[in-house]
């Protein structure tokens, strides 16, 4: 009989431990639990340890609070110009309200998809071709802007939206590579005639330059040259007036000044002159100071 009662206290204590085991609930960081009480909203319980009450409280949805993405398939638009392309998005959003998550919407990845499809839809209804490919951060823009303010009452903030892929069909997109081809081709011949021009203006800066400097070296040269016929002339001159004066320190003898004017006489007779004027009393050789040629 002890035993039958021992073992119902051990049951009993096991089954109490087992239930209040079960009604300490750990929520996990980045988390949030909706707790609802005989089938209403009680609570939303953040993290860290919270105490359940049997029977009466359950869990009604566990929630992440981290950022997180959706990535849609191909959406198929229409341009403003009747071109048929796909579109691929990425949503990026974060839950700020759980309540509102749990019994505002029923599938919130879906009705964000469908209301992203939709969104997309009219911006690129409004642009042509050329727009669409040219204004993805335009279309990223004004695509949150939509999807924010529709997802708010859900507790859902859109943080980010990303157009990855703008794909047009195949016929445009070969006329578009055609079309880039031709550009490169162009850009090329361009900085080709570009370098070609520049080449021909740097050989002719060198060739006006290299011009420059041997008009320089023939100036110098000439320079030089007259400088020096200066020098050798004044020094000529120097020696000249030098010996004269030392002729007339040294008081140099009649007979000695006849022999100098007749060498000085038979010098104008070997030249080219063709008259000589000789002075009237050149006996008296001491006058024959100067003497004269005259050409015809």
């Amino acid at each position: 009989m002890n035993f039958v009662l021992f073992a119902i206290l051990i049951l009993l204590l096991f089954v109490v431990l087992t239930v209040a085991l079960s009604c300490l609930c750990v929520v996990p960081q980045g988390n949030a639990w909706v707790v609802e009480r005989l089938g209403k909203y009680s609570a939303t319980w953040q993290a860290g340890l919270h105490l359940k009450q049997p029977i009466l409280e359950r869990i009604a949805r566990k929630i992440s609070l981290k950022e997180q993405v959706a990535d849609f398939e191909p959406q198929s638009v229409i341009t403003k110009d009747n071109v048929t392309m796909n579109v691929d998005s990425v949503v990026y959003f974060q839950v700020i309200d759980p309540k509102a998550l749990t019994y505002g919407v029923e599938r919130p990845i879906a009705a964000i998809e469908n209301l992203c499809a939709t969104t997309l839809r009219n911006i690129i209804g409004s642009m042509t071709l050329d727009e669409t490919l040219t204004s993805r951060e335009k279309i990223n823009n004004e695509t949150i802007k939509v999807l924010d303010e529709a997802t708010n009452k859900w507790g859902i903030d859109i943080t980010r939206v990303e157009v990855q892929n703008i794909t047009p069909p195949k016929s445009i997109q070969e006329a578009m590579e055609k079309q880039m081809k031709a550009e490169r081709e162009k850009r090329a011949v361009i900085l080709t005639a570009e370098g070609e021009k520049q080449s021909a203006i740097t050989r002719a800066e060198g060739e006006k330059e290299s011009a420059i400097l041997r008009a320089d070296a023939v100036r110098e040269e000439r320079i030089r040259t007259a400088q020096g016929e200066a020098e050798a002339i004044r020094a000529v001159a120097e020696a000249q007036a030098k010996a004269i004066e030392m002729v007339n320190e040294a008081k140099p003898s009649k007979e000695y000044l006849s022999i100098r004017s007749m060498e000085a006489a038979e010098k104008m007779a070997n030249g080219q002159s063709t008259k000589i004027i000789v002075p009237s009393n050149l006996q008296d050789v001491t006058t024959l100071a100067t003497v004269f040629k005259e050409s015809k």
